[in-house]
């Protein structure tokens, strides 16, 4: 089982950039696809990007594309989310999952799992 915890989220003000972390313990990390959701006020969770195991496949949301960029060091167990011109309307918990395999399926987010607790953007305008 694997246990995720993410990190860097805080408060900056719109435009601004913000780099989160999520580190993932045991030895199965570089094993499988992973993927950053959000939680904002009021709203579902939502998919933000995913990246495949060896990072040559990787999904953006449309309302993050060209401003986030997700990565992984499977030397380290940890990926990133790199955002920049965030937006008010980016305030939310960011939270890490494990995928169920080595490269995500669009179509099946609900293969994501093993959450970790979240990390609070908040985008002030």
């Amino acid at each position: 089982q694997v246990q995720l915890a993410e990190s860097g989220g805080g408060l900056v003000q719109a435009g601004g950039s913000l780099r989160l972390s999520c580190a993932a313990s045991g030895r199965t990390f570089s094993d499988y696809a992973m993927g950053w959701f959000r939680r904002r006020p009021g709203k579902e969770r939502e998919v933000v990007a995913a990246i495949s195991w060896n990072a040559d496949s990787t999904y953006y949301a449309d309302s993050v594309k060209g401003r986030f960029t997700i990565s992984r060091d499977n030397a380290k167990n940890t990926m990133y989310l790199q955002m920049h011109s965030l937006k008010p309307e980016d305030t939310a918990v960011y939270y890490c999952a494990r995928g169920g395999s080595y490269y995500y399926n669009p179509r099946v987010w609900a293969d994501f799992g093993s959450w970790g607790q979240g990390t609070q953007v908040t985008v002030s305008s």
